[in-house]
């Protein structure tokens, strides 16, 4: 069976935005292969128990760095499955001519995600996490001014191997100070996966494909604390993907911002998160 005959029918964000809170989370330079062999491994126990039929989607982003595949998404641009075809969005803008919008996706008003879900009433929220998401910085405040609200600390960068916990725990304060009649779109770009990485590996010296799935097995460790605060809201729907990937050597190459299938292939998941009580 082919990845495209397994993939998951898309959920139904037509109906699912303005009913639901929604949670975005950028797992930044997440490799597919990584992301399935840790789930094949049972290393990554809290999103198997969540991912559609529990198993990531091979998708193509349309970045191949942060910026970019950022810039891409928010203009309603997601990763898109790695087989031929036209295939729905599940968010886009009003923007004619447009040949991927179906039944199921939420068309917004507006330049981007972020302001398209602020006009429809969502309080809205950027954890940042890499350098272009670090309010250091003209540059670096480009992307979170399409949200309401920003926030970033050093301890949520790459240098804190702490850093998702402390990303997730902020979240989740944030959603315990709403209002439960207050809808929230809450955009969480996870930086620990980034190189560096050798810090999630004991002793290793330099990063590798090795210290990547171990990052991300901390990763996963962590997302209970932003995922429990959304079921005590009633739940959320989620879609959790990588932005990019990145290369250790493969054909000669290191890192990204080359056109690569390592930096190309990326894990993608949407699913309901549902809500207690």
């Amino acid at each position: 069976m082919s990845d495209d005959d397994r993939r998951p029918a898309p959920l139904n964000m037509r109906e699912l935005v303005g009913a639901r809170d929604v949670l975005w989370i950028t797992l930044d330079t997440l490799r597919y292969d990584v992301a399935a062999d840790m789930l094949d491994a049972g290393r990554t126990p809290n999103l198997a128990a969540l991912l559609p039929g529990g198993r990531w989607e091979r998708r193509h982003s349309p970045g191949s760095f942060t910026y970019a595949a950022h810039a891409a998404f928010f203009a309603g641009f997601l990763p898109t499955p790695a087989a031929p075809g036209t295939h729905v969005r599940p968010f886009a803008l009003e923007f004619g001519g447009s040949t991927t919008l179906g039944v199921t996706t939420a068309v917004l008003p507006g330049a981007s995600v972020p302001e398209g879900l602020a006009a429809l009433g969502y309080r809205t929220v950027c954890v940042g996490g890499v350098g272009f998401f670090n309010l250091q910085n003209p540059l670096g405040r480009a992307l979170p001014g399409l949200f309401a609200e920003q926030v970033w600390e050093p301890r949520f960068g790459v240098t804190d191997l702490d850093s998702t916990g402390h990303q997730l725990r902020w979240a989740a304060d944030w959603l315990e100070r709403l209002e439960a009649s207050e809808r929230a779109f809450v955009f969480v770009n996870v930086s620990a996966i980034h190189q560096p990485n050798r810090g999630y590996l004991g002793g290793a010296a330099e990063d590798s494909v090795a210290s990547h799935g171990e990052a991300l097995a901390y990763v996963d460790g962590q997302l209970p604390t932003l995922f429990d605060a959304l079921r005590h809201r009633g739940g959320a729907v989620c879609v959790v993907c990588a932005d990019h990937g990145t290369c250790y050597g493969e054909d000669g190459y290191e890192g990204h911002r080359v056109g690569h299938p390592a930096v190309w292939t990326v894990p993608y998941a949407e699913f309901l998160l549902e809500g207690w009580g």
